[in-house]
């Protein structure tokens, strides 16, 4: 294996970089656009204080469809919006489009779902001492959910990971490809093995990173 790690150093560290970005990105869709939108679900839900039963139904449907479909087939079925934001359907940077689709409407269900195991009385006391709509999200709800927040990232951020894999369909690179194209595809069982261990150091670090984050942050 140290043969092949050093012959492929330089491919390895190229598909390292394109799973960050393409995982990056889909980070960042998730934090901005997941989190106020999980955020939303939760205030429209039955019994929530701005209950709106027509606005929990389309949203909750366009989430759960998303979340539904299989990842290899959106990639597809995506790949004219793809091309219309990006200006191609291949490479890197395209390969973003579905990911941070599927990146949305995964968080925002652990944003519902977190937000769900606050305590009613903590927005019945946000409430009775004058908080805004704002103040209320920002200094109560995240506050008391933030260590289920940032464990619903994290979990999401390996499955993000884990659907970059197929991204070497549509050219998008990464550690999964490399693992195709170089071991797979010409029968160099080490070179998987390799690609493999990296994926799974890859996966153990934001663990336990995010794990120790969340720790840190529950303050119950």
């Amino acid at each position: 294996m140290w043969e092949s790690m050093l012959k492929y150093q330089d491919l390895m560290w190229q598909s390292i970089g394109e799973t960050f970005v393409m995982v990056g990105i889909s980070i960042l869709a998730a934090l901005l656009v997941g989190l106020p939108l999980g955020t939303l679900l939760y205030f429209c839900r039955k019994g929530q204080l701005y209950e709106n039963r027509s606005l929990s139904l389309t949203l909750n449907s366009i989430v759960n469809v998303v979340r539904s479909f299989p990842f290899l087939l959106l990639v597809v079925a995506l790949i004219p919006v793809t091309r219309f934001l990006v200006g191609t359907a291949i490479g890197t940077l395209a390969s973003t489009v579905p990911l941070s689709v599927v990146a949305i409407a995964y968080y925002a269900r652990l944003v519902e779902q977190s937000l769900l195991e606050v305590p009613k009385g903590t927005i019945e006391a946000a409430l009775s001492m004058g908080a805004s709509k704002v103040e209320l999200i920002f200094k109560f709800l995240y506050v008391e959910a933030r260590s289920g927040l940032v464990l619903g990232l994290t979990a999401s951020t390996i499955s993000f990971i884990s659907f970059s894999t197929v991204m070497g369909v549509v050219g998008g690179g990464g550690v999964g490809d490399f693992a195709i194209r170089y071991g797979y595809q010409r029968f160099e069982t080490e070179v998987m093995a390799y690609a493999i261990v990296v994926m799974i150091v890859l996966v153990q670090l934001i663990q336990f990173t995010g794990s120790t984050a969340a720790r840190l942050l529950d303050k119950r």
